[in-house]
């Protein structure tokens, strides 16, 4: 595991503390974000560079050779690139990138990718969790909570578990050879609990 992917503990030990920290984001529910927010919890916003989120590099710029092809996921956040801010106010903001076979791809997923690493919400559509474990043999983001997963390779789709809906998608684009947001996103971004209304709220 690299520095870029240093999830700082140990994955038995991250999962119980993800576990914890999804039970308090379900106690104290996000509210549905407005294009109107603004500082660090505002919505990924073009031309934002892509930083590590932990780990020794966590604030630093992301190229391409930082992914491995077919690694686990790296954890990022937007960054102005004007202010530097990082725009790590909301875990909504919290993203997962890994480096995908462009020949694997599917055509919407390639529209997205840039040089073949493709983002998406961290967020485990079911009830939360931070998507931190990685299917090793099927290329797979997995949530430790509940196991559901979701295809990077083609739009982050669930196929398997519980997910009521695919992750969404933001789109991606280099600046000056590191990566950059291209757009919004792309898809529902958020968790819903059962019998409630979805929280997150960029997308359709």
């Amino acid at each position: 595991m690299t520095d870029g992917q240093d999830k700082h503990l140990p994955s038995g030990v991250r999962r119980q503390v993800l576990r914890g920290l999804c039970a308090v984001g379900l106690a104290f529910p996000a509210a549905p974000r407005a294009q109107s927010v603004t500082g660090t919890a505002s919505p990924p916003a073009e031309n934002d560079r892509l930083v590590f989120a932990y780990g020794e590099r966590a604030g630093q710029a992301i190229a391409p050779g930082d992914l491995a092809l077919g690694a686990e996921q790296v954890f990022a956040y937007p960054m102005d690139p004007l202010t530097s801010e990082v725009r790590n106010g909301t875990r909504l903001n919290q993203l997962v990138l890994v480096h995908v076979d462009p020949a694997g791809l599917s055509e919407q997923t390639r529209a997205r990718a840039a040089e073949g690493i493709v983002a998406y919400s961290a967020v485990c559509t079911h009830t939360g969790c931070d998507l931190t474990d990685w299917d090793t043999e099927t290329k797979r983001f997995q949530c430790p909570c509940h196991e559901s997963q979701f295809d990077p390779s083609d739009g982050g789709r669930v196929v398997g578990g519980p997910a009521p809906w695919q992750i969404a998608a933001l789109p991606l684009k280099l600046v000056d050879g590191m990566l950059a947001v291209a757009g919004e996103f792309e898809g529902r971004v958020g968790f819903q609990q059962p019998g409630l209304d979805p929280l997150g709220g960029l997308g359709t």
